[in-house]
């Protein structure tokens, strides 16, 4: 059985950014607007007014300090408070796929490949623009890849979904070098008029180059093992589809965004994941001080640094767990390959480490790797 590899990884971040302080301006903006407009039933007692949010409040819950966008003008416009994206012709490559290639390009030529040598294309995402033809299809194209492409959506789990999946391929020989693209424009599904959670997240785009290891080039990193994880649950959901959004009194409703129970969330997805991560090292017959450094998924500070600590058995320091949460926020299925990415670079061979995943489902996933020679 042929062994995959990562052979690569590949970033692409938006020219615009959102401090939590232009943040909180618009939003206390709109709510000061929203309050005016509906005096009458706050004075009533029919409607709730809505308090201001502040940068406090964002980095205490969250650890986030910025997050890049798409589009900057429409969110931060308390008239708007959405990014304003305009579609595009047919002819004319899709901005979700268009982000996506930018990031498979980086990967590509990281790994001295062209996307001629790639033989399949997985887009893993949380939202995809439309339904069809798969925006997988459109970066396969774009990039001149041959073989086949598919869509896979497990929200902020894709990503490592899409790695074990890509990993298979290679395992069975249906492919020997899969090109995996996480295309995130998270900005387009939050409810900026939400205080809870307006803040949440940002916009970007990842790649993974998995391939067989006999072709992988140096510095590739060893795949020891993969678990993927499933439970359903409504804490964190968005009702946004062609059979949800078609009534004129669902336009605009605020569970066609993103809504999450964010205690409930913490409280079960916390220990389900400490534990996958603790019953995966026992399978593989490693233990924590065997992980140079863990690559989470970038959620929330709270949450990250108490699965390191379940798992490590003390607090874990940045180098062990390194964030990026507060110069990206939450950027769904992208945020642990950021972090990858970007914090990967001291590693020497036969240094290990751990890229998980947690999120909507719920979902998570771990991806246990070495560093090649």
């Amino acid at each position: 059985m042929t062994r995959p590899v990562i052979s690569s990884t590949g970033l692409f971040t938006p020219a615009e950014s959102v401090s939590n302080a232009e943040l909180v301006a618009s939003y206390n903006a709109w709510a000061d607007l929203w309050n005016a407009d509906h005096r009458a039933e706050i004075e009533a007692g029919t409607a709730t007014p809505k308090t201001h949010s502040s940068v406090e409040f964002i980095e205490k819950a969250s650890g986030i300090k910025s997050r890049y966008v798409m589009n900057k003008s429409g969110v931060i416009d308390p008239g708007i408070m959405a990014p304003r994206l305009p579609e595009r012709p047919n002819e004319e490559i899709s901005i979700l796929a268009e982000i996506a290639v930018k990031a498979a390009n980086e990967a590509l030529s990281r790994a001295g490949r062209s996307g001629s040598d790639v033989d399949a294309v997985l887009c893993a995402a949380s939202n995809m623009q439309r339904a069809y033809p798969a925006m997988a299809v459109e970066v396969q194209d774009a990039i001149g890849a041959k073989g086949f492409a598919f869509d896979m959506n497990v929200a902020c789990s894709s990503a490592t979904f899409g790695i074990q999946t890509a990993a298979d391929f290679i395992r069975s020989g249906s492919a020997r070098s899969v090109l995996m693209v996480n295309p995130e424009i998270c900005s387009g599904h939050l409810n900026f008029t939400d205080r809870d959670s307006h803040f949440i997240f940002g916009d970007v785009a990842t790649a993974v180059l998995i391939e067989a290891e006999d072709m992988a080039p140096s510095g590739s990193w060893t795949i020891l093992g993969t678990n993927l994880k499933t439970q359903f649950s409504n804490n964190i959901r968005n009702n946004f589809g062609f059979l949800n959004r078609t009534a004129p009194e669902t336009v605009g409703a605020p569970d066609k965004l993103f809504i999450q129970e964010g205690r409930k969330v913490f409280r079960e997805v916390v220990p389900m994941v400490a534990s996958m991560i603790q019953s995966e090292l026992d399978r593989l017959g490693m233990s924590a001080s065997d992980l140079k450094r863990m690559w989470l998924h970038q959620a929330n500070a709270n949450m990250n640094r108490l699965i390191a600590e379940k798992v490590l058995g003390r607090e874990a320091s940045e180098t062990e767990s390194p964030t990026v949460l507060d110069q990206y926020a939450n950027t769904s299925s992208a945020g642990s390959i950021i972090a990858f990415h970007l914090h990967s670079g001291d590693f020497m061979p036969g240094d290990r480490g751990l890229i998980c995943s947690f999120g909507a489902g719920y979902s998570a996933g771990t991806v246990f790797v070495q560093k090649s020679a």
